[in-house]
């Protein structure tokens, strides 16, 4: 449902950038000898010479779309140069395109901030740059402007006239020192999107078109006005002019039903008609939100904010099945759904490795029929879940989805091998946040014996923070356990757990295992003694785990055969902040619990027993994987007797019954 923004200023300058026919760029840049060829790019199905999925403009001239089939466009242009796209897993593989926008993006986002908002197309907040251009080297003091910028199309005031006197014309709106502020901040948006594009043309080869306006609902929209390879400007004064005769169904979220209705409900063809109608009408007939962000596109307003986002905001991964082809049994959607969670579980592996993010949402999308029911398109029930990394689990997971959301369509609780067919499916992570820094995977800890982490920190890089015992730690009656751990910077993969709010403190309330995970690196000078007025009690002996008793007797365990876990953090090093820690601690004759000074206080977040992953413990050496296992195990409760006078055994034995 769209959403009324009001615009924080009208003095913005905004830019939407549009690469030209970018498949087939990407694709002449391989093969230099399709520059200037009618070319198009194919899918990866072979029937009727394949979809057209890009068309350069050259092959356009000859009458080429892109809702024609290969075959097809031979027939219309026979010098047509057909490329297939790359095909990976039995389906389009597009990561070549990705990695090659991600190129022109690093450019653009040199100059502002930048929102990636496909593979092929950039916002540009340019304000403060624009902002800075007018006050350091205002355009009307230039003494040479770019011929680039002169091209510049500005809506109501450049024409098809001759060339020379559009150039002039160009030139006398950007260099004009009485202009009102907002075109003189446009104008000087104008210069750096002219400049930005020549950068992108030189070190990529390819050519953008480009919209610049005070929104970015007219940037779009003038963008697509000249192309390829050309720039237009929408100054506050024409925003009228272009809206008035523009198609409704071809603004941004009418081209559905909203846009429908307007058409039959009112009469409304273009933005102009809507002219007629007063907000509360709108809001009468739509509801007040929905009737707002109407009456304010009608007038060219829009409060859009371009987000700071050089990354996509989810992976996923698709395909489609028309036809015969559609799928009608378990089997073979099991199939397609291992091929899509492959690759959506290497795009995610990718995104970890080089950007530090994890997604924690796994969404399964079908499209579903059902035989002699003309109904049933489109109505196969969306799923989610929380996502688990790992090829196989987002595997399993996924098809669990599907069964779940097929038991749904079918209105029955047992799913049948036939009367169904899914003509799509698609995999999608979202949810997608950046890994707190000084995070990493359990194994870090044992970076000292096992040869699978590349760091060579000593110990001192993480450490485990404990009351009583480096393991587990009991208060009174309470049967919940908390271990602290502070994670180095990562240097193995990361296994994330979903359903957490990383950055925020969370309390567990539930009883069980719970880890604390902190975000920064723990050093000794960030141990401070508790104060304390209350007096010394005398010392008490820790509860203990038998493994860890066996540790105690016998503390010269030779380094590489320890018979417990802990022994990994008990290393016999004199440097390590827990060694010293214990040293002094056992000259004090007392153990007291750590915490960080209130200047440094550490954000953690919590895992709970039931939340953690079991498979996460096969990464340990299989010496130490029984031992986890028992400390996730629930701890027992003593029975104690509820209501009655409160007697308990104690009383028959207290000193008052004595005879």
């Amino acid at each position: 449902m769209p959403v009324a923004k009001p615009e924080a200023s009208d003095s913005r300058v905004i830019a939407h950038i549009d690469m030209d026919c970018f498949y087939v760029q990407v694709e002449q840049r391989k093969h230099p000898q399709l520059r200037g060829l009618p070319t198009a790019v194919v899918q990866y199905n072979s029937w009727k010479g394949g979809g057209l999925i890009a068309v350069s403009y050259e092959a356009r001239n000859y009458g080429v779309k892109r809702s024609m089939r290969g075959d097809e466009a031979k027939e219309v242009c026979p010098e047509i140069q057909l490329v297939q796209v790359p095909v990976a897993r039995g389906k389009a593989d597009l990561n070549t395109y990705r990695e090659a926008g991600s190129q022109v993006v690093s450019i653009l986002a040199r100059r502002g901030r930048c929102e990636r908002s496909s593979i092929d197309e950039v916002y540009l907040d340019l304000t403060d740059a624009a902002e800075r251009m007018l006050t350091e080297t205002s355009p009307h003091s230039l003494e040479t402007i770019i011929e680039e910028a002169l091209k510049s199309h500005v809506l109501g005031i450049t024409s098809r006239e001759d060339g020379i006197d559009v150039k002039e014309k160009v030139r006398e709106w950007l260099c004009k020192s009485d202009a009102d502020r907002r075109d003189k901040l446009l104008a000087c948006g104008v210069l750096i999107v002219a400049d930005l594009r020549m950068q992108v043309l030189q070190e990529t080869q390819f050519t953008c078109s480009a919209g610049i306006a005070h929104n970015k609902m007219l940037a779009k929209l003038a963008s697509a006005m000249n192309k390829p390879a050309q720039q237009t400007a929408v100054p506050f004064s024409s925003v009228k002019g272009l809206l008035e005769s523009f198609p409704i169904k071809k603004m941004k979220q009418l081209g559905g039903k909203l846009g429908s209705s307007l058409q039959t409900d009112l009469g409304v063809n273009t933005v102009g008609d809507l002219w007629q109608f007063s907000e509360g009408k709108l809001q009468e007939r739509y509801g007040i939100n929905t009737g707002t962000w109407l009456w304010n596109i009608a007038r060219g307003i829009n409060g859009e904010e371009v987000e700071g986002r050089l990354l996509p905001k989810s992976h996923g991964s698709g395909k489609t099945f028309p036809g015969p082809r559609a799928l009608k049994n378990l089997p073979s959607v099991q199939h397609w759904l291992n091929e899509l969670c492959e690759e959506l579980s290497e795009r995610l592996q990718s995104d970890l490795e080089h950007n530090r993010r994890i997604a924690r949402n796994l969404t399964l999308h079908a499209h579903a029929y059902k035989p002699n029911d003309s109904d049933s398109h489109d109505k196969f029930p969306s799923k989610s879940c929380a996502l688990r990394y790992g090829t196989l689990k987002i595997q399993e997971d996924a098809m669990n989805l599907f069964q779940v959301g097929l038991r749904e369509f079918l209105d029955s609780s047992k799913v049948t091998q036939g009367g169904w067919g899914i003509t799509g499916l698609s995999v999608s992570a979202s949810k997608i946040i950046a890994i707190p820094s000084g995070t990493c995977s359990i194994k870090k800890y044992f970076q000292g014996q096992q040869p699978i982490c590349s760091s060579s920190k000593p110990l001192e890089d993480g450490y485990i923070e404990t009351t009583e015992h480096p393991s587990l730690s009991f208060s009174g009656d309470e049967d919940s356990t908390s271990v602290p751990i502070e994670l180095p910077g990562q240097e193995v993969p990361y296994f994330p757990c979903n359903g957490v709010d990383f950055g925020q403190e969370a309390a567990a309330s539930t009883s069980g295992l719970t880890f604390c995970v902190g975000r920064e690196s723990c050093s000794e000078s960030n141990l401070v003694e508790p104060e304390s007025t209350l007096p010394e009690e005398p010392r008490r002996e820790p509860k203990t785990h038998a493994l860890d008793q066996q540790v105690r007797k016998n503390p010269s365990v030779e380094k590489g055969k320890s018979s417990s876990i802990l022994d990994f953090f008990r290393r016999a090093d004199t440097n390590s902040p827990l060694q010293k820690q214990d040293q002094a601690d056992k000259m004090q004759g007392r153990h007291q619990s750590h915490r960080r000074g209130s200047s440094q206080e550490r954000e953690t977040w919590h895992y709970k027993a039931d939340e953690i992953d079991p498979s996460v413990i096969n990464e340990l050496p299989p010496e130490f994987q029984e031992e986890v296992r028992d400390w996730l195990r629930p701890l027992k409760r003593p029975n104690v007797v509820k209501g009655g006078s409160g007697v308990s055994i104690a009383s028959f034995f207290s000193s008052t019954n004595k005879p």
